[in-house]
């Protein structure tokens, strides 16, 4: 950049904006409207212009290489702290990435998963517990109030106050002292933050239903109602509002419940997919939780699968991706037909043909992390 200014007469702000095209140019273009006003610069300062496009070739090159360059020890230690917290703290490790959320490749569900496998111990968002941001206990994690959709700051902020003075007696002294409308009452039942107050997320909803804004003179007054005796929804039922309302369940994968119909079509599992030999033919279902497509003139797409065992990388070709661009960029649940492809520890699908699934999910909610 000093060289710009020395040489070419650039202003500061004219070298900032040239460092920022050198860190894009290869992408999405941007320097060629600096390489007039290079050579004119350094003609005026007495350079040939041979000279001048010889310097301009250098910082296209430097452009391409040297400023991933310059930025790789920062990369690379964040990288061996990153790597370090997540092998010797991996509770805190998956909170703060929680707490930072929306950001990154992963959503929480995948966060949490991954944690999971790894011996984290993930405790449910919980009103009687649970702060706002994810906590620790000890060893394990505990999903904060910030995870439940729906839910104001403003609102779970003054249920941690009103806990502090003293612990919650019911739904309705919840709902009194931390001043909770009733959107933010819907929220929490439905996220099944209530369980310790009221019991399953069916109790909870019908309790909700029925807490009302009292006047002054009644406020704090309890009131002895008969709860009717309704079913505990159904596991499905559980997983699909967990998703509705967290983005992830602590209960079984979406898929542990499909399985039975996977199997009779003969999918295999991630697990399956990690343990085949190279070169083997192999069908496999899994919820779609990313899209990748380099800015390369291949044109590959690379999607991440995810079952109860875990992810399976999948590689489309350009070929089956423009056959099959529906399926690849519209299935939420995707089965694919390939082969393995195999180097050391490294394991991926060839896709060969892909099927659109999604059907099979009902109405449960999921969102891939798509970059294109």
């Amino acid at each position: 950049m000093q060289l710009a200014i020395v040489a070419a007469g650039f202003t500061a702000g004219e070298s900032d904006r040239l460092r920022r095209s050198m860190a894009a140019w290869r992408r999405k273009g941007g320097l060629e409207k600096f390489e007039q006003r290079l050579i004119d610069g350094m003609a005026e300062r007495g350079y040939s212009e041979a000279f001048a496009r010889q310097i301009y070739q250098q910082i296209l090159g430097f452009g391409e290489y040297g400023f991933p360059e310059s930025h790789s020890a920062s990369f690379a230690l964040l990288v061996y702290i990153s790597s370090w917290l997540k092998h010797y703290e991996p509770a805190a490790f998956c909170g703060a990435l929680l707490n930072s959320q929306p950001m990154g490749f992963y959503a929480p569900a995948q966060l949490v998963a991954d944690a999971r496998r790894h011996g984290v111990e993930v405790r449910p968002v919980d009103v009687t517990v649970s702060e706002w941001d994810c906590t620790l206990e000890g060893a394990a994690l505990r999903l904060g109030l910030c995870m439940v959709k729906g839910l104001t700051e403003a609102g779970a902020l003054r249920i941690v106050d009103a806990r502090c003075a003293r612990p919650f007696g019911s739904v309705a002294d919840l709902a009194q002292r931390a001043k909770l409308d009733r959107r933010d009452l819907t929220a929490l039942a439905d996220a099944d933050a209530l369980t310790a107050l009221s019991g399953h997320r069916h109790d909870a909803v019908w309790e909700v239903a029925g807490v009302e804004r009292l006047p002054e003179i009644l406020r704090g007054a309890t009131f002895a109602e008969t709860s009717p005796a309704l079913p505990p929804p159904s596991e499905g039922q559980d997983i699909v509002a967990d998703y509705r309302r967290l983005g992830l369940s602590l209960r079984r994968h979406p898929l542990a419940l499909l399985r039975r119909q996977l199997r009779a079509r003969r999918m295999m599992t991630s697990q399956d997919i990690a343990q085949a030999p190279h070169g083997r033919l192999a069908r496999v279902a899994g919820i779609v939780i990313g899209r990748q497509r380099p800015d390369t003139k291949s044109g590959v797409v690379f999607v991440t699968l995810e079952d109860e065992t875990g992810p399976t990388n999948v590689i489309v070709w350009r070929d089956v991706g423009d056959r099959q661009r529906r399926e690849l960029l519209g299935a939420r649940l995707m089965a694919v037909y390939g082969k393995v492809e195999r180097e050391g520890e490294v394991v991926h699908v060839i896709a060969g043909r892909l099927v659109d699934m999604t059907p099979l999910l009902g109405s449960l909610p999921t969102r891939s992390r798509d970059f294109h």
